[in-house]
């Protein structure tokens, strides 16, 4: 797997708009979305080489519609981390294709 980059928005609206624009900044590829406390914090991953995930990060920090609670990259997930990543990608794969 190559580097995660991870965004926490206060709802679904601003993150598909955040997710937007982290796609069409950077070559990144979406992978999963997690939304907690009723959809109120919605935490959306990508996933590309450090520089695209740091590069879509930093532009959604900038210009995303809504204020970002939290951001991550990083770098090298470590094995248990990917089955996380995974295991939320399965719950969604069915609606997103």
């Amino acid at each position: 797997m190559k580097s995660l980059g991870l965004i926490e928005l206060p709802n679904f609206t601003d993150a598909i708009q955040a997710l937007d624009v982290m796609l069409k900044t950077a070559d990144v590829k979406f992978l999963t979305w997690e939304k907690k406390l009723g959809g109120r914090l919605v935490t959306v991953i990508v996933q590309g080489d450090v520089s695209a995930v740091t590069e879509a990060v930093e532009s959604a920090k900038k210009s995303a519609v809504g204020n970002i609670v939290a951001s991550a990259i990083i770098a090298n997930p470590h094995d248990e981390t990917k089955k996380l990543v995974d295991a939320s990608a399965k719950k969604y794969k069915n609606a997103l294709e």
